[in-house]
């Protein structure tokens, strides 16, 4: 599986932006996914997560209320919809991605095996 991520970008805060996650190579139906981020001088972490059908969400308490993240098995795409964004969402993003045979959300990202290349969002104050 490949991932490809793009959408990122400089921003104010208080604006928003659209992660988009293309996967090729495999079964996309059966990928539980997720985006991590990497802020300047952090460890990487956990930002939203998703279940395979896309029926079930977890998000990061920093970002709960403000993203969403969304599966769009039809056309193979992951979406990161960031709103009211802050200067501490300035950060590398990560999609991630791993096949799964059953529907629920992996928080860990130990748990997933393949990862995109990162796209940069820098939000200035």
């Amino acid at each position: 599986v490949q991932l490809q991520a793009c959408g990122g970008g400089l921003v104010q805060a208080g604006g928003s932006l659209r992660l988009s996650c293309l996967a090729s190579g495999g079964p996309f139906s059966r990928l539980a996914m997720a985006w991590f981020r990497r802020a300047p001088g952090k460890q990487r972490e956990f930002a939203a997560v998703i279940a395979r059908s896309g029926r079930m969400k977890d998000y990061s308490p920093s970002v709960k209320d403000r993203f969403i993240i969304s599966k769009d098995n039809a056309m193979n795409t992951l979406y990161l919809h960031m709103s009211s964004l802050e200067p501490e969402d300035t950060a590398i993003y990560y999609c991630a991605a791993v096949i799964t045979e059953s529907d629920y959300v992996l928080v860990s990202e130990d748990l997933y095996d393949y990862w995109g290349q990162g796209t940069q969002v820098t939000v200035s104050s």
